[in-house]
C-alpha cells in the first residue's frame, strides 16, 4: 500500500498564543494598585502634549482613531494632569450702553469679583430705589420746590394783572374750561350779565335776536383781547417750562448729592476703569430719568392677556456671563450636546406688554466656549457637524480669536430689536474628537481645518504586547472593579481577557486598546460570576461572557450554517472535483464577524475572451476583486504564455452569491480552480483555502484568517471530521493566527489541519495530491504534473484556435469563389 503524502503544517503551539496564569505576581486583582497611567497610546499622547503645551495660533487638537479606543477619558485624564492650577480666567459681564443700549459693553474682572459686582450694583439700586423716593417726599424737598412755585405763581398773577378788569370793561369775563384733566381760561362775551361762547352770540344773530352790528363791534373787541391772552399765555408756557427745569435740576442735584455717597464706596472697592465708567454713566442716566423712582404700575387693559410689565431699573443691572468664583484652575468643560446655542451661547427674547419680541444685554447668555475661555473645550466632531452653523461657527471664532455672541434662529428677523454685544477675546484649546475618516474629509475639502488644528493625535487601536502591557492590562481590570464595585479577577480570568484582547487585534504580538469592549466583557464576567454566586471573577465567567456575546449576535452566521446543512448552499466538504475549490469568505454584520465557504468554480474553453469575471460581469464585484482578476491573469500569462499566445475563454465565478463581493484573499483560490479546469485533476473538497497572490505566483496575506479557518471548521464538524480536511492559509498569516481552543485541540488531535504556503505550487500540490513541476532547463515542465498539464492544454488550445481559424478562412476563401459571376 503507497504511503499517503504529508505537507507542513502550523504546529499548534502557533495556532493560538498562549498565556501562563502562573507567571502573574498576584493571585487575584484585589492585590493590586488600580491603573494610573494612560496605556497603550503613545503616540496620541505626546501629539496631544504638544498641541495642549503650545500656546499659538492654531495649535488645536483634532484627536482621532476607532471608537472604544479610550478617546474621551484619555483626554480627560491628560487635560486634568496638565492644567495649570494658578491660572484661573476672569469673570465676564456685560452691562448697559447707556449711549447705544443696542452695543451691550463687556467687563473683565478678576476670578470671584463678577458675583460680587453683581450684588454689590443690585443691592446700590435697591438702596436708591428705597432712598429717592423718600428724599423726594422730604419736607425739604417739599420747601424747595414750593419756593419755586410761589416764585411761578407771584409771576403768573402779574401776568394777570388787570387783564380781568380789562376783559371785563370790554364786556366779556374769563371761564375756566375743564380740559380733560386740566383747566384752561376761556374768555366770553357777557350777554344780559351772562357769559355766553362767542358761537352761541353767532347762532343769536343768525336768528335775529341779537343785533348784528353790535356783534361785529363784539367780534374785534373779542380778537384783539384773544391775541392779548395768547401772548400771555406763551409767555406763561416759557416760565412754567422755566420753572419745571428749575425743579428738574434740583431733583438732580439732590439726587447726585445723596447717590454720590454710595458710588464712592462702590467704586473704592473695585479698581477698574471700566467698572468706575460704568457706574458714572449709570449715575448720569438715573439722574436723567429720576422719574422711574415715582413711575407707578399701568393698570391692566380689559379683555388682554396681562403681559409682564418692563422693570425701568433693567438697564441698570449687570448681566454676569461667565463667574469662575469657584473655578480652581481652568475650565475643562466637555460639550456632550454641540449645538449652537450651547457652544456659542444666545441672546434670549421675551414678549412685552405690546406684544412685541424685545431683548437687551440682561438676556445674553453664555454657551461653552465663553464658559472655557482660558481653559479647554471638548467636542465630538461628528455631533457638532451635524447641528446647524456650529462648524462654520467654530472656524471663525478660533480664526478670529474673537467670539461675537448672537442668535442662530431664521425667524430672528422678526424682532424689533437686536444687539451687538461687544466681541469676547478667546484665548483656549479646543480639543475635536472624530474618527480617521472623517478628519481626512475635512481635510481634503475644507482648507481650514489645517490652519486651527495643527495638532492631530491618533489614537492607535492596539499596542505591542510584553510583560509591561500585560501588568498595565491587570491594573486596569482592577481600576474597572473598584469603579464599579465588581468582583477580583483571578489568574484564570485575567488570562482569559489577554488572550481575547490579542484576538481582537488580529495580531499575536499586539494587545488590543478597545478599552470600552474589554470593559463590557468586565462587567459581563462579573454577572455571570454572581449567577454563580462566586466571590472571585474567574476564567470560565470570562469565557461565558464571550461566548454569550458572540451568540446574541451569531444568528445570521447560524442561519447560512442552516443552509449549508440542509443542502440549500452548496458546499461540499469531502469528495474531489474538477474545477471547484472551497473558498473562504468573511461576512461582517455590525460589530461581529464570521467566516464561511464559499463555492468557487472555473469553466475553461478554446477562445480569445480572457479570463472572464462573472461577478464583474454582473456587477457584483468591487474594485479589490476585479484587481485579483487581473493580477490572476498576469499570473498566467507569465507562467504559461512565454512560448505561446494565452488562447483560452475563462468564465470564474462564486456559486450562490447575491450580494456583492469584495477584495483579493480568493485570487488564489481562483487560480487553483483555473489549474484544476485546465489540467483535468480534480481538486480535494475537503480543503478550503484563502490567500491573495501577486503576479509572481507568491501567496500574500489576507485578513480574517481565524475567522475563516473556525467558518470551515464548523461546517466540517457539523458534517463529522474525518481527519483529512483542513486550510490553506499564506505562511505569512501565521503571528495573525489566535484560533478557538477547540480548534486548537482538533488540530492537536490530528483531526483538522492548518498548511502554510508560500505559493500556488505549494497550494496546489495539497489540493491535487500532484507535483506541481518546476520548469526545467529545456523550457518544459516534468511529465504528469500540475504545470505540464497545464501547458500542454494551453497548448493544445492554441493549436486549435489555429486549425480552426484556418478552416474557417478556407471556408470563406471557397465561398467568395463560388459567388464569382463566370
Amino acid at each position: 500500500m503507497p504511503q499517503k503524502k504529508t505537507y507542513a503544517e502550523v504546529p499548534f503551539e502557533k495556532l493560538r498564543w498562549r498565556f501562563d496564569p502562573a507567571s502573574l505576581s498576584f493571585k487575584t486583582t484585589d492585590e493590586l494598585e488600580p491603573l494610573k497611567e494612560i496605556i497603550g497610546q503613545n503616540r496620541g499622547v505626546e501629539a496631544f502634549r504638544f498641541g495642549i503645551g503650545m500656546e499659538k495660533q492654531g495649535y488645536n487638537v483634532f484627536v482621532t482613531g476607532m471608537a472604544g479606543t479610550g478617546r474621551m477619558s484619555t483626554v480627560k485624564k491628560l487635560l486634568r494632569e496638565m492644567a495649570k492650577k494658578d491660572q484661573t480666567p476672569e469673570d465676564l459681564c456685560y452691562v448697559n450702553n447707556f449711549k447705544n443700549s443696542e452695543e451691550p459693553i463687556l467687563i473683565r474682572l478678576n476670578r470671584g469679583q463678577g458675583c460680587s459686582f453683581k450684588k454689590d450694583v443690585r443691592n446700590f439700586v435697591e438702596e436708591l430705589k428705597k432712598k429717592i423716593p423718600s428724599l423726594f417726599e422730604s419736607q425739604e424737598h417739599i420747601n424747595l420746590k414750593k419756593e419755586i412755585m410761589e416764585a411761578y405763581e407771584t409771576k403768573a398773577k402779574h401776568f394777570f394783572k388787570g387783564l380781568n378788569e380789562k376783559v371785563k370793561n370790554e364786556g366779556f369775563a374769563l371761564v375756566d374750561i375743564q380740559v380733560g384733566q386740566h383747566k384752561r381760561p376761556e374768555m366770553m362775551p357777557l350777554v344780559d350779565g351772562n357769559p355766553v361762547h362767542i358761537d352761541q352770540v353767532e347762532a343769536m344773530v343768525e336768528k335775529g335776536r341779537f343785533p348784528e352790528d353790535e356783534f361785529e363791534a363784539m367780534k374785534k373787541k373779542y380778537d384783539s383781547l384773544r391775541d392779548q391772552i395768547d401772548q400771555i399765555f406763551l409767555e406763561l408756557r416759557d416760565l412754567q417750562k422755566e420753572v419745571q427745569e428749575k425743579i428738574e435740576k434740583m431733583d438732580r442735584v439732590m439726587f447726585l448729592e445723596n447717590a454720590s455717597e454710595l458710588l464712592d464706596t462702590l467704586s473704592k472697592k473695585y479698581a477698574n476703569e471700566s467698572v468706575k465708567e460704568c457706574l458714572n454713566a449709570m449715575m448720569e442716566d438715573m439722574a436723567d430719568n429720576l422719574q422711574i423712582f415715582r413711575q407707578e404700575r399701568n393698570p391692566a387693559i380689559p379683555g388682554l392677556p396681562l403681559l409682564p410689565e418692563g422693570d425701568p431699573f433693567r438697564p441698570y443691572q449687570v448681566n454676569l456671563l461667565v463667574d469662575n468664583s469657584e473655578q480652581k484652575g481652568p475650565p475643562i468643560i466637555i460639550e456632550s450636546y454641540p449645538t449652537y446655542r450651547n457652544i456659542f451661547g444666545s441672546i434670549e427674547r421675551i414678549v412685552d406688554r405690546s406684544g412685541m419680541w424685545r431683548t437687551d444685554f440682561s438676556k445674553i447668555k453664555a454657551g461653552s466656549l465663553i464658559k472655557s475661555n482660558g481653559g479647554y473645550l471638548v467636542i465630538n466632531l461628528l455631533d457638532a457637524i451635524v447641528e446647524p452653523g456650529v462648524w462654520q461657527a467654530l472656524k471663525r471664532a478660533l480664526k478670529s480669536e474673537k467670539l461675537e455672541i448672537q442668535t442662530y434662529d431664521p425667524f430672528y428677523l422678526f424682532t424689533t430689536t437686536g444687539l451687538k454685544p461687544e466681541p469676547i477675546d478667546l484665548n483656549l484649546k479646543v480639543v475635536v474628537i472624530a474618527d480617521e475618516y472623517l478628519y481626512h474629509l475635512l481635510l481634503n475639502y475644507d482648507e481650514d481645518v489645517k490652519k486651527i488644528f495643527k495638532v492631530r493625535a491618533d489614537f492607535d487601536i492596539s499596542m505591542d504586547k510584553n510583560d509591561k502591557a500585560v501588568q498595565q492590562i491587570a491594573e486596569f481590570i482592577k481600576l474597572k472593579t473598584d469603579e464599579e464595585k465588581m468582583r477580583p479577577f483571578d489568574g484564570t480570568a485575567v488570562t482569559e481577557l489577554l488572550e481575547q484582547a490579542v484576538r481582537m487585534t488580529g495580531r499575536q504580538e499586539k494587545i488590543s486598546t478597545s478599552f470600552s469592549v474589554l470593559t463590557d466583557l468586565i462587567r459581563e464576567a462579573d454577572f455571570w460570576a454572581e449567577q454563580e454566586n462566586d466571590s472571585t471573577v474567574k476564567g470560565k465567567h470570562v469565557e461565558k461572557a464571550i461566548k454569550s456575546k458572540i451568540y446574541r449576535s451569531s444568528k445570521a452566521e447560524e442561519h447560512i450554517q442552516e443552509m449549508i446543512d440542509r443542502g440549500t448552499l452548496m458546499i461540499d466538504v469531502e469528495g474531489l472535483v474538477v474545477g471547484q475549490v472551497n473558498g473562504l469568505a468573511v461576512y461582517s454584520v455590525g460589530d461581529y464577524m464570521f467566516g464561511k465557504p464559499s463555492r468557487i468554480t472555473a469553466s475553461t474553453s478554446m477562445g480569445r475572451a480572457g479570463i472572464i469575471n462573472i461577478e464583474r460581469e454582473s456587477d457584483l464585484s468591487g474594485s479589490s476583486h476585479n484587481k485579483g482578476v487581473l493580477i490572476l491573469s498576469g499570473y498566467l500569462r507569465k507562467k504559461y504564455a512565454q512560448d505561446k499566445p494565452l488562447t483560452i475563454s475563462a468564465s470564474i465565478a462564486f456559486e450562490q452569491s447575491y450580494g456583492g463581493v469584495d477584495g483579493d484573499s480568493a485570487s488564489s483560490t481562483e487560480i487553483y480552480a483555473l489549474l484544476s479546469s485546465l489540467s483535468k485533476v480534480p481538486i480535494k473538497q475537503n480543503i478550503a483555502v484563502t490567500g491573495s497572490v501577486n503576479q509572481n505566483g507568491e501567496i500574500q496575506a489576507i485578513g480574517g484568517v481565524n475567522q475563516k479557518i473556525e467558518g470551515f471548521f464548523d461546517c466540517c464538524l457539523r458534517n463529522g471530521l474525518n481527519k483529512e480536511q483542513g486550510v490553506i492559509i499564506p505562511e505569512s498569516n501565521i503571528k495573525d493566527l489566535m484560533l478557538r481552543k477547540d480548534v486548537v485541540e482538533a488540530v492537536k488531535s490530528g483531526h483538522f489541519h492548518v498548511y502554510p504556503v508560500k505559493s500556488i505550487d505549494e497550494g496546489i500540490e495539497i489540493l491535487t495530491g500532484k507535483k506541481a513541476g518546476e520548469k526545467k532547463e529545456d523550457g518544459y515542465y516534468p511529465k504528469d504534473t500540475i504545470n505540464f498539464l497545464v501547458d500542454q492544454r494551453l497548448k493544445e488550445l492554441a493549436e486549435d484556435l489555429k486549425k480552426f481559424g484556418a478552416k474557417e478562412n478556407n471556408s470563406e476563401n471557397k465561398n467568395n469563389k463560388k459567388k464569382k459571376p463566370g
